[in-house]
């Protein structure tokens, strides 16, 4: 399994930041369309330069663990919190296949664009789902592959769909915000 360690490339901060992403589909879309409540507590799991921990730090009361495996991504969403006053981000700097959070102690996880690099994927959304509170929601955003190449590691929505709900999650509704960008609202069944 390959990390993006190190290789701390200005071209991943620029695409993550860039306005297309954010014309392509908001974070503060993203959140408008997941059942929000003020008091959650989210994880923003491979938050990378806060994407969405920010916008959703400032909708909700609860706290948002943002975890990413790479300290420098942590720092940049440290320096932005205290730039806008947010006060209610945690920074989790832990590895993608251990989730250093108690069980049931999350309503919202948030995987924006990370989940197709985890190989096998099965042990993490049991963890995932393990860390969810009762009928918590897992949120995934991945791109849809135009063909698979063994280059880009990319999961299509039918395959992810099918991982989710053999980890016992439920589809409560799936869409395309953009082109080739796909989402999926899971919900922890039992």
């Amino acid at each position: 399994m390959h990390h993006m360690h190190g290789k701390h490339n200005k071209g991943k901060v620029s695409y993550l930041e860039s306005p297309e992403r954010r014309k392509e589909f908001s974070p503060e879309q993203l959140l408008n369309r997941i059942p929000l409540k003020e008091t959650d507590s989210i994880l923003d799991f491979g938050a990378g330069t806060g994407y969405f921990s920010i916008p959703a730090a400032k909708k909700i009361k609860g706290n948002v663990y943002a975890l990413d495996i790479d300290a420098a991504m942590l720092e940049i969403i440290n320096e932005k919190a205290l730039e806008e006053q947010i006060t209610n981000i945690v920074p989790v700097e832990g590895s993608m296949e251990a989730l250093p959070l108690p069980d049931g102690s999350i309503d919202i996880i948030i995987a924006s664009l990370v989940l197709h690099e985890i190989q096998p994927l099965a042990p993490l959304l049991q963890q995932m789902k393990n860390v969810l509170k009762k009928e918590g929601y897992l949120i995934c955003l991945e791109l849809e592959p135009k063909r698979i190449s063994e280059k880009a590691p990319r999961i299509t929505m039918e395959k992810m769909e099918r991982e989710m709900i053999e980890a016992g999650f439920q589809i409560t509704e799936k869409f395309f915000p953009a082109e080739s960008l796909y989402m999926l609202v899971a919900q922890k069944t039992d």
